[in-house]
């Protein structure tokens, strides 16, 4: 890519562990009302498996271009996507062969005491219920449905995500009718108090409303601090999402990712 950002650097190994925490029952979680969600259901709170560093070096985030493109090149591994989201870097593909890393200024966030529940979606939660990490490849591959606008979600990425959520450091949060149906949904990426939300789905009305009410109470109750949705957009602002400075966000960043 010419004028492009820098390359990152050649890895000279592979450090990377397999394997995850042990399956613990997945409760299904109706939702009612603005209710604290168990943070112990569906390895919410289990503690991920360990990762070497990956070989990658990201370039600072303050080089992005106007996009917030930082980089191209690397891979998906575990550690890679985990030094990534600590760097404050988040991968999309650019081309079909390349992965762009992406920083961009002002970065969107929801105040986890910001979000807003109008009384329609609270209608909708008491029609839902909502699980979690039981389905993160079907919630994965709903959200890369190519029918969807801008569609990005492709099978490299979803091997990937799939392969961090064994591991524990990828969550989904389900939306499902009263008879276990998957409606709706979302998911991400934790490290400590930050989560990374990748995508959101919908089959029917409020169902990836729903999904993020909950995603939200299980942070409030793991006291977690900082939730990440990348560009701001209007939807995203309607639900209370705002737009802060990338400097505002990467300290808010490495305070969030050393929280447990």
């Amino acid at each position: 890519m010419v004028g492009g950002p820098l390359q990152l650097k050649l890895p000279t190994g592979n450090h990377f562990v397999v394997g995850g925490p042990a399956a613990v029952p997945r409760p299904r979680i109706p939702l009612g009302t603005l209710v604290a969600v168990d943070a112990s259901r569906g390895a919410w709170d289990q503690p991920p498996s360990d990762l070497n560093r990956s070989e990658w070096t990201f370039p600072d985030p303050s080089r992005a271009d106007s996009d917030g493109l930082v980089a191209i090149g690397g891979d998906l591994e575990a550690a890679t996507l985990i030094d990534a989201y600590r760097s404050g870097l988040f991968p999309m593909p650019v081309s079909k062969r390349h992965i762009g890393w992406f920083s961009p200024d002002p970065r969107g966030i929801i105040p986890i005491d910001a979000l807003r529940v109008t009384r329609s979606l609270r209608q909708s939660m008491r029609r839902s219920v909502v699980t979690v990490n039981e389905d993160f490849e079907r919630v994965m591959r709903a959200c890369a449905d190519p029918r969807r606008p801008h569609g990005w979600i492709n099978e490299t990425f979803i091997s990937a995500y799939t392969r961090l959520h064994r591991l524990g450091w990828a969550h989904s949060v389900e939306t499902r009718t009263e008879t276990g149906e998957l409606v709706g949904g979302l998911y991400g990426v934790r490290i400590g108090g930050f989560f990374a939300g990748e995508s959101m789905f919908s089959l029917q009305r409020d169902a990836s409303k729903v999904a993020l009410v909950a995603l939200v109470e299980l942070m409030k109750a793991s006291r977690m601090e900082l939730l990440d949705v990348q560009w701001l957009t209007a939807h995203l602002e309607s639900l209370g999402a705002t737009a802060i400075p990338r400097s505002d966000y990467l300290g808010r960043l490495a305070r969030a990712t050393i929280a447990r």
